[in-house]
């Protein structure tokens, strides 16, 4: 069969469509959900299902039962499972299938793997260097930023000058979902976006972006992943990256203040759950100054 006449790519070429264009999901995000629903297209294809009448929902379970097969893991079974849903009740909604074969169908659990954080002793030490070059001034900026602010990699990046407000007291954000949130920025990482801004200046560039290579362009998200990696490596530390300095932010802010509603709105979270994380990183912490602290945590050697 040619792959191009198969019944199921055009309905997910229009709802590619609609979630970058109508619902305003990123260009990665509906990058992977074309990946998923075109391995979805793929095994239904190869299974000779041409139409919904058999498209059924054994049939979506020996789809499943395959990404087992292939090794693919539970945490991108659940996400592969979630593009397919998400697929049919766009269908649904526009009246091209009564039922979504994939209704009864649950997720598989996958382990529970909490964020990597570092302690603020280590943020210290991967931000106690003295800047060389203009370069480094920038990776010094984006460092202080992304933990003084909590941002994600694709924020930091993607930041302007035009949007600071209040003298770099508050950094407009473009986050998921292309929804605005206004952020905090210290004192320490307004000091280092300064001194940046001076060798930025030094460019020439005529681009508003915040974070600009020594050709004057955008840097991109990968550089500063390998920056971020090698200044940790210099300093001492295991490697770095950029994900794990918001992951410390949200930490080292819920053990001093405890305020998870606020943190949520700083982290740009959409929903409270996905914050609640940090409670449980939180309490490994009390966990182990208990252990190391009370008279009666330890056991004693017999």
């Amino acid at each position: 069969m040619n792959e191009e006449k198969y019944f199921l790519l055009p309905l997910i070429s229009n709802y590619l469509d609609f979630l970058e264009n109508i619902k305003g999901l990123s260009k990665n995000t509906t990058n992977s959900y074309q990946r998923d629903l075109k391995k979805f297209s793929k095994f239904l294809e190869t299974s000779n299902i041409n139409d919904f009448e058999n498209l059924t929902e054994e049939m979506c379970s020996s789809w499943i039962a395959d990404l087992f097969q292939n090794n693919v893991s539970a945490r991108s079974i659940q996400r592969h499972i979630s593009s397919a849903k998400g697929f049919f009740n766009y269908l649904k909604k526009n009246s091209l299938v009564s039922d979504s074969p994939l209704e009864l169908i649950n997720s598989p659990k996958s382990p529970s793997h909490l964020p990597n954080i570092l302690s603020p002793e280590e943020v210290s030490q991967l931000l106690n260097f003295k800047p060389k070059n203009s370069q480094e001034k920038r990776d010094l900026a984006i460092i202080e930023l992304i933990y003084s602010s909590g941002l994600r990699v694709s924020e930091a990046v993607n930041s302007n000058l035009s949007d600071f407000e209040e003298d770099k007291k508050f950094l407009r954000v473009l986050g998921k979902g292309s929804k605005t949130r206004l952020v905090p920025v210290g004192r320490y990482a307004k000091s280092a976006i300064n001194d940046w801004i001076i060798e930025r200046e030094k460019l020439l560039t005529r681009d508003d972006a915040l974070f600009v290579n020594l050709r004057g362009s955008r840097i991109t998200t990968r550089s500063v992943q390998e920056r971020i990696k090698n200044i940790a490596l210099v300093q001492g530390l295991p490697p770095v990256n950029p994900h794990m300095l918001r992951h410390s932010f949200a930490t080292h802010l819920l053990e001093s203040s405890g305020d998870l509603r606020s943190i949520q709105e700083l982290l740009g979270h959409s929903s409270l759950s996905t914050t609640q994380i940090y409670t449980r990183l939180d309490y490994q912490h009390l966990i182990k100054v208990y252990e190391n602290s009370h008279p009666r945590a330890h056991k004693k050697n017999v």
